[in-house]
Parts: structure tokens; sequence; C-alpha cells
């Protein structure tokens, strides 16, 4: 889809809405379903820095396990650190303890029915749920195969693991061992890129790798350096509390 054609449909159902008023039978009432995180006042404010140090969800076991995939996911190289160096095992699990944790901005009424591939997960678990039943099961799994934890592969079968875990094929109960990679996989890119006041990005690692400034409001010491590199150091919403 082109930008024409998302301005048309927006245009489009603009006027829809609009006649759908204009037309709308008499006796006709509106009705609110409720089931979204209702606003606060508070929600405006800038969050807490995340305490490191001190862990929420993930018990000792469980962090290693995330630990050992977060680093084959996004490992050290050239470009950065790994996952785990900047942060992205922190990041989730105060993430899971939290309003995301509990799937608080989702709808989770029933009825729960299968849905499309664009309408992403329908599953009646929060990601707190998935993550401790989806651990508990590559674990069991791991130790069957090869007796012993995922942590402690080697890094090549570990790689492997992961491409089957990716494929769907490993046996899970209760959601395809493919969307819990493909949740993993998004938790991870989502620690290493966030504002490290959410615990990730350390030292804003994964903002340098990509030339991204950050919460920084005022470019006029650059804006006149057209064609050069401008070496923006980013800033954090750290910085602004």
């Amino acid at each position: 889809m082109n930008r024409r054609n998302t301005l048309k449909s927006g245009l489009v159902l603009i006027g829809s809405a609009t006649l759908a008023t204009l037309l709308r039978p008499v006796g006709a009432t509106s009705q609110i379903l409720p089931g979204g995180r209702h606003w606060a006042s508070a929600d405006t404010l800038p969050p807490a820095p995340v305490n490191p140090e001190l862990r929420l969800f993930f018990d000792k076991h469980e962090a290693t396990q995330v630990k050992a995939i977060f680093d084959r996911l996004i490992p050290a190289d050239e470009l950065s650190t790994s996952a785990s160096e900047a942060g992205c095992v922190v990041f989730i699990d105060h993430q899971l303890a939290g309003d995301y944790g509990k799937g608080r901005s989702r709808f989770q009424s029933k009825p729960f029915v299968q849905g499309t591939p664009e309408q992403g997960d329908q599953s009646p678990l929060a990601p707190a749920d998935i993550y401790r039943r989806g651990l508990a099961e590559l674990d069991k799994d791991c130790r069957y195969r090869y007796d012993k934890p995922f942590s402690q592969l080697s890094e090549d079968i570990q790689d492997q693991y992961l491409e089957q875990l990716e494929a769907g094929v490993i046996p899970f109960s209760f959601i395809t061992s493919g969307a819990f990679f493909s949740l993993l996989l998004g938790n991870v890119r989502e620690g290493f890129l966030a504002d490290p006041i959410y615990g990730g990005n350390r030292d804003m690692v994964g903002w340098k790798m990509i030339g991204f400034p950050g919460a920084r409001y005022d470019y006029r010491d650059v804006v006149a350096l057209k064609g050069q590199p401008l070496d923006i150091q980013p800033v954090s919403l750290i910085g602004r509390i």
C-alpha cells in the first residue's frame, strides 16, 4: 500500500463515518464496550528509572535461560554489545512484572477465536503467562533432548534449537513454539532499542549503533550541516527528569 492509497482509505473512512452519523436510524443508540486500559493523568509523567539490580518477575533459572536466548538473538560483535550486556533481560523482566506482563492494554474478554495473521495474537494468555509457561516447556524439551538446560548448550546447538523454535516444530502444549519465538524476538528488539529509562539499551548502545538521537529536542546546532556527519550524541528520558 502506498501513501496515496493510505490517504484515500483514511478519507473514505472519515466520509463513511460522517454519513453514518447523518443517516443514523431513529432510536439508534451508542454503547461503550469496556476492556481496554483507562487513561489516568499519572500516565503522562515519566516513569521512574529501572533498578538493574532488582529482579521482579524471573526466578534465577528463568533469567539465566532468557539471557542465553537473548544473547544468541543479539550476540556481541563489532557493532555493539550483546543483548544481556545492553540490559535486555532487565528490560523484559520489569515489563513482565508490570502492565505489559498482565496484558492490561489488551482486550481480554471472551470469546477467544483463531484470528487472521493480520489480527495478531488472539490468545487469552497475557505475556507474563506465556513467558512462564513457555520457558518451562522449553526447559523441559531441552533437558529431554540434551539432558541439560538451554543455557548450557554450545552456541551452535543453541542456534539450531532456536531455528527449530522459530519454525514451530518444537512441541508446545499451549501455543506454537513459533509464536513464543516471535514474542522473544520482539521483546529483545524492544529492549535493545527502548529508552534506557526502562532498563534496556544500556548506555544507549542501540541508539548509537543506528544513529538515533533519542529524546533530543533542539537541532539548531546541526541544522546547517548538510551532507556532513552529524555525530549527534543521543539523549535519554533519564536526562530529562
